[in-house]
Parts: C-alpha cells; sequence; structure tokens
C-alpha cells in the first residue's frame, strides 16, 4: 500500500460513521489500525498474542482481518498499546462490534463458500473492479439463465435447491452495479468466452443483448480480446482486481480457482497483475469496437 503521511489516515470514527463494504473491509480496516498502534510502540507479535492469551499467529490474523475480533481481546490490545482514552477506546469497540456483524450474504452460508464470501465482501467495498475472464461472462454481468449454466458446471453434484440458492446470490451481487455508489466495471473477456455456447442460441443472444446494455452504462467498460491478437499474457486463468477509495485497504489481486481463491496484496504481485491487464487492454478491441463486436453476435444468434 502507498505510503501516508502520519496523521492523514482516516479515523476509526470516520469509518464508524462512513461503513462501506460490510464487516469483511471493517476487519481489515480494524485489524490495519491495530498494527499501526503496534508498531508505533515497538510492540512484537508475540507480546501483542501474549496479552490476549494467544500467538503471534493469531496476531497476525487479526491484523490481516482474517478473523473476527472479540472486544475483550481489542481491550486488551488497547491497554497495551497505551490507548486510554476513553472515547477512542469506544471507537475501536464500536468498530469491532460492526465487523463481526453478519454481511447480507450470510443468509447463503449454505452455499458459500468462506474463501468466496471474502470476495463478496471486498467487491462491495471497492472502487474500481478490473477483471479478465477466459471462459466465461464476468458474473456481474451474467443473466440469470446463463449464470445457472454456469453454475451447473462448476457444481455438477449440487441438488436443485442449491443451484437457485447460488443463482440468486449471483443475482444479488449484481446489484451493486445499480446503485449509485457502485464500484467502477472494467472487464476484458476473451473472444473463447462468448462463442462457448452454454446453451441454446436464445439464451447465448439473451446474455449479449445484456453484456451490450452493460456496456452502455457510465460505470461499465467492456473489451473483447479477439482470436487475432494470439497468445494472451493472462493465459493462465482469470484474474480480478479490486481497488478501493479507503487509504487503509491496498489492491488486492482475486485469483480463483475450482475450490479456493488466492488474495494477494503485496506491491509487487499487484503491479505485476496490473501490468498483465494493462497489456491485455492495449491488444484488445477498444470499447467502440466491443459494441460493434457484441451486435454482430447478437445478429448471428437471430
Amino acid at each position: 500500500m502507498t505510503a501516508m503521511r502520519p496523521g492523514s489516515e482516516p479515523s476509526i470514527r470516520h469509518y464508524l460513521e462512513h461503513p462501506r463494504g460490510g464487516p469483511t473491509v471493517l476487519r481489515i480496516v480494524l485489524g490495519t489500525q491495530l498494527r499501526r498502534l503496534r508498531e508505533s510502540r515497538g510492540i512484537s507479535r508475540e507480546a501483542a498474542g501474549d496479552a490476549i492469551r494467544g500467538s503471534h499467529a493469531k496476531i497476525s490474523r487479526l491484523e490481516l482481518g482474517r478473523v473476527g475480533f472479540k472486544e475483550r481481546d481489542v481491550s486488551d490490545l488497547l491497554t497495551l498499546y497505551g490507548v486510554v482514552d476513553d472515547e477512542q477506546r469506544a471507537d475501536f469497540l464500536a468498530l469491532a462490534r460492526q465487523a463481526n456483524a453478519p454481511g447480507w450474504w450470510n443468509q447463503y452460508g449454505d452455499v458459500l463458500p468462506g474463501w468466496f464470501e471474502t470476495h463478496i465482501g471486498l467487491e462491495e467495498a471497492a472502487s474500481v473492479i478490473r477483471t479478465y475472464e477466459a471462459q466465461f461472462v464476468p458474473g456481474l454481468l451474467q443473466t440469470e439463465e446463463y449464470a445457472r449454466a454456469v453454475v451447473r458446471l462448476g457444481h455438477p453434484r449440487s441438488s436443485p435447491r442449491d443451484i437457485e440458492r447460488r443463482v440468486d446470490l449471483r443475482m444479488e451481487r449484481q446489484k451493486l452495479l445499480q446503485g449509485q455508489v457502485g464500484p467502477r466495471l472494467w472487464a476484458v473477456m476473451d473472444e473463447a468466452s462468448l462463442r462457448r455456447p452454454l446453451g441454446d442460441a436464445k439464451m447465448m443472444r439473451a446474455q449479449f443483448e445484456r453484456l451490450l446494455e452493460a456496456a452502455q452504462l457510465p460505470n461499465v467498460t467492456l473489451q473483447v480480446a479477439t482470436f487475432a491478437i494470439g497468445g494472451l499474457a493472462a493465459a493462465g486463468g482469470p484474474i480480478t482486481i479490486l481497488r478501493f477509495q479507503e487509504p487503509d485497504l491496498p489492491d488486492i489481486v482475486y485469483l480463483e480457482q475450482l475450490t479456493s481463491a488466492l488474495y494477494l496484496d503485496k506491491q509487487d504481485d499487484v503491479d505485476n497483475y496490473l501490468a498483465v491487464l494493462d497489456r491485455l487492454c492495449a491488444e484488445a478491441l477498444s470499447p467502440r469496437q466491443t459494441l460493434v463486436f457484441l451486435k454482430e453476435l447478437i445478429e448471428q444468434t437471430g
């Protein structure tokens, strides 16, 4: 994350008054604030772990926002770090309570793996989502019927009820782009993701029409990486990079796999993937050319 001048970071009160992104983001924010306090006092993770009857590994997980916070632990850490002001302590504890609150997606806990729950929380808070898709239309732009076909492919042993629950979750995620403070979505789709039929011509035509509508939204930019450009730097799989307005949150690279995902936030990693996406955007059809391409697809499936 880019270094900031001392004192330029938003206060805990700022996040209490302007929550965005739900508990996932608040956990990261709270962990970052506690890490800064610890480091400013020259206290080791081992000593902090002892103060909460835990280990240095637990402190690491807390500071990364990977787990929920017990108010007692937060209180003990604040005492260790010399935070004695009652109002400041109250703000930290209030943020801990908000960070432990369930997000809207918890209602889908029966079909939502923990590794993807993190992504939804980050997605909610992102100001920009850049993505490259090699096989499928991006989930945030799929029609319900297309999404159902994709979910069935990925979960062949799931019951019809679970399939519908997963589709409902995807449709709920899409509401993110309709909000007044929603993120900007910049997606590059491999031509293969559009040529691969996941259903009949009617279903695919509806999906292309959905993409054409989305491409004309002010907060959506679409590009197609055609077969004509040959090999792609991102041929290994899909890439998503999430960027946030909050300075406490670094850019995060999300790499989804079949049954898990990687989240990368080290600057070198992020820079490498940003370079890949920049190259893809430079080689792909321009947004204007992509509109023409989508219209041609619609005519071909008519």
